[in-house]
């Protein structure tokens, strides 16, 4: 299966910042094809029969049970969804993954189990495993007689995973190697049979194995009592000479950095569909409740405050899915032409988009962490309740701000990546800069265009030369070659204006074509998110533009010049929002459910 075009043209990641990007070619949730569809369907389909009638049971760590679900989940063939037909798998596109992550989304417990599984727990083997790993653990990781959990967090390497102090040393023999260390928050490492674990070869060479957790020497620590996921494993592993066969070294001694974060950036792909989907269905928790829930003799959802909360619920979370749909789009144009057994290029078609999935990775966990927020102050004193949806909601959300890289570690490879690529004549910044200089000097100005969004397309562009203007003036004045960490408030600043120039844009095309397709009248809604989303998007990257230049220019006749440029270009009239995320609200009310 695939989703782009024949003739679909390829975008260099992070061109979103340079370039206009057509709504034709963009891809969108509102187009699945039936195949698709019939994908969706059967993990729902799962979810509803298997595991949501059972999350009490889940929720109290039943991990046989865990195990049992994950296997039945195997026989549908989810957990070998990504896995080649040759090796027992149904090697599904990467769409086909979003789909089924997003209906295992539902309860946050069994989706990490599932990805600790089948995403970050197969990948090493999938994609840098040589042929002899792939026969001999694949077909067992599809069909669930393995499973598996992906140890790479140590009690003193974080997100600084690579200060990993496991070692492993070569026996005299050299058959195996001894690995001795300590991990930590491993999911599923209370019944795991498999684990991928990183340690330092000769104390330095960083190296990904495969360990069978039968093996002696491997045991899993207790169980951590976390905040949320409570019905997951998380445990600690220790591994005392332990003797892994030298079969089982994954990719190359002192490559095991690319092993992990190849296999990060796809994950965080993955959590921002995921992250979309779990707001979706923390919205429909509160619609059924604002439903029945009266107070002062009216029902919750007739006041104004609650359908504020409503509206404001569903725009980001519409906008979280053009984002994600749109990443999807790009990184399958980039894949179409490829063997889907090349998994070299794979990683380097998705790796070219990894300033995009770090956005979807920090953006759709804020949104997500936004809606449940709210989802617990619908349901009031019974969103403080286990006894009720909201509370767990709440819970578990907060995790996804913390794996797949920290969000501060994302906001520092977002503009760390797109600095690079500038640097090395991949993505043209500065000449970019120069361009809006020069407009700016001779007073030309973003037009609306025609439509019912076309005012909010000119903010949009006023939004990405604010975007470059102010960065490409910070990064000239802190100077290209200094460290990374010297500079992190400045580096995060920008990251936050990059984030809300994608989430505009990809807001904006995703109405576009709608509206080109089906005209404007069948998207009164989509076009009120749009235009409501824009606005308070141009007012934040305002106020972050302004402050990231007051924050690196020091000269205070100089900053008065760039603020005045940052102020001509995001110059606007702000938008009545009341009217537009009432109508959102009623209709989700009126249908029950997220309604689009």
């Amino acid at each position: 299966m695939t989703i782009a075009q024949d003739n679909a043209t390829q975008y260099a990641g992070g061109s979103f910042l340079l370039e206009d990007f057509p709504p034709e070619e963009l891809f969108t949730p509102d187009e699945l094809s039936e195949e698709h569809r019939m994908i969706r369907a059967t993990a729902e389909r799962f979810m509803l029969e298997e595991v949501m009638p059972n999350v009490d049971r889940i929720e109290s760590k039943d991990l046989d049970f865990m195990r049992s679900v994950l296997r039945k989940a195997a026989d549908l063939g989810l957990l070998g969804a990504e896995i080649p037909e040759r090796y027992g798998g149904l090697a599904l596109d990467l769409l086909s993954l979003m789909l089924i992550g997003e209906q295992i989304s539902r309860l946050a417990s069994f989706s990490v189990s599932f990805g600790a599984h089948a995403g970050i727990g197969t990948a090493p083997v999938l994609y840098f495993g040589n042929e002899q790993q792939k026969s001999k653990y694949l077909p067992m990781l599809a069909s669930g007689e393995l499973l598996s959990s992906y140890a790479l967090t140590e009690p003193h390497s974080g997100s600084d995973a690579l200060a990993a102090r496991t070692k492993a040393v070569l026996s005299e023999d050299g058959t195996h190697y001894i690995l001795n260390g300590n991990k930590m928050w491993i999911t599923n490492g209370g019944f795991a049979d498999l684990s991928m674990v990183f340690a330092k070869v000769d104390g330095d060479k960083f190296t990904c194995f495969i360990v069978e957790t039968a093996w002696e020497g491997f045991a899993p620590a207790s169980e951590e009592k976390k905040m949320g996921l409570n019905g997951s494993s998380t445990t600690g592993l220790v591994l005392e000479n332990v003797k892994v066969p030298v079969e089982n070294v994954v990719g190359e001694i002192g490559k095991g950095h690319k092993v992990a974060l190849n296999v990060l950036n796809i994950g965080r792909f993955k959590l921002g569909a995921w992250c979309i989907a779990g707001a979706k269905f923390a919205i429909n928790d509160a619609i059924s409740y604002a439903r029945e829930r009266t107070q002062f003799g009216k029902h919750l959802h007739e006041f104004g405050a609650i359908k504020q909360k409503f509206g404001q619920m569903l725009v980001y979370t519409w906008i979280g899915d053009a984002m994600n749909y749109r990443t999807a789009g790009l990184i399958d144009r980039s894949l179409k032409a490829l063997d889907p057994e090349d998994y070299s290029g794979i990683l380097k078609g998705i790796e070219e988009y990894v300033i995009e999935c770090a956005v979807l990775k920090v953006k759709c966990s804020e949104f997500l962490d936004f809606v449940v927020d709210e989802c617990v102050q619908i349901f009031g004193g019974y969103g403080y309740s286990r006894e009720y949806p909201a509370e767990r909601a709440y819970r578990d959300s907060r995790i996804n701000r913390i794996f797949e890289g920290t969000n501060e570690i994302n906001r520092l490879t977002i503009t760390g990546m797109l600095l690079k690529r500038a640097m090395a004549g991949r993505l043209m910044l500065m000449d970019s800069l120069m361009e809006i200089q020069n407009e700016l000097e001779q007073g030309v100005t973003e037009e609306a265009t025609g439509g019912p969004i076309g005012a909010e397309r000119a903010l949009v562009k006023a939004s990405k030369k604010a975007t470059l203007l102010a960065a490409g003036l910070a990064i000239n004045t802190v100077g290209f070659d200094q460290p990374e960490e010297k500079h992190q408030e400045v580096l995060m600043r920008i990251a936050d204006l990059v984030m809300e120039v994608f989430a505009q844009d990809s807001g904006w095309l995703r109405c576009q074509k709608l509206v080109d397709q089906r005209g404007e009248a069948d998207n009164a809604l989509q076009i009120d998110i749009t235009r409501v989303f824009i606005h308070q998007s141009v007012s934040r990257v305002h106020q972050l533009a302004r402050q990231l230049l007051a924050d690196v220019v020091t000269d205070p006749a100089e900053l008065k010049m760039h603020l005045g440029a940052i102020d001509r270009l995001m110059a606007h009239t702000p938008i009545n929002t009341v009217e537009p995320l009432r109508r959102l609200a009623d209709r989700a009310i009126e249908l029950g459910r997220y309604p689009f």
